[in-house]
């Protein structure tokens, strides 16, 4: 073999080794971005199941009520609107800001159990109450999962090869699931 014929085929080799390595590189990337893109949706889509089981159990719960607190009717409607609200939400921040409106109408219908003693003893409140409470801590669980994979795919895409990837795959960064203003103010008690 000639020694140009080697240099030629070890040319060719080192361009087939680089080319290589840059295929993977890339499809590693945007495979990557996929990945991490399907992770958000997958955990948004476990945090409208445990909603979706929250807005199941609240019908039932409002008739409960409704028996011992009929005149309670504007909250009754609040909470069938925000309900109504959330299911007719197209994007996640649009059911987001339905969800965060119900939470205050709910935890004002849980308080109405202590303006109410004969709702504390009532078997059908304490259950349906038992639910609801487990799902507000399942809830609580998927939106911290749902939280985590945005910060991930949201790091990554603010990263120089992180935006490329991202940008020719078509994704973009996601929204997280806030608590309400609101909410985050600490209770103000009473005595």
């Amino acid at each position: 073999m000639s020694k140009g014929l080697k240099i030629a085929l070890i040319v060719v080799g080192i361009i087939l080794l680089i080319g290589f390595m840059t295929f993977s590189w890339f499809r590693s990337g945007y495979d990557r971005v996929i990945a991490m893109d399907e992770n958000v949706k997958a955990s948004w889509a476990q945090v409208e199941n445990q909603l979706k089981r929250r807005y199941d159990l609240i019908p039932n719960l409002v008739e409960t009520v409704k028996g011992y607190a009929g005149h309670e009717k504007e909250l009754f409607e609040n909470i069938a609107n925000a309900r109504t609200q959330y299911f007719q939400a197209k994007s996640p921040k649009d059911k987001i800001q339905a969800s965060n409106r119900l939470e205050g109408f709910l935890s004002r219908l849980l308080v109405l159990r202590e303006a109410y003693p004969q709702l504390k003893a009532n078997e059908s409140f304490l259950k349906l109450q038992d639910s609801l409470e487990g799902t507000e801590n399942r809830i609580a669980v998927e939106r911290k999962r749902y939280n985590e994979a945005v910060q991930l795919l949201n790091t990554y895409i603010r990263t120089f090869f992180g935006r490329f990837f991202a940008t020719l795959a078509g994704v973009s960064s996601a929204e997280y699931y806030e608590i309400p203003e609101a909410e985050k103010e600490a209770p103000k008690v009473k005595f």
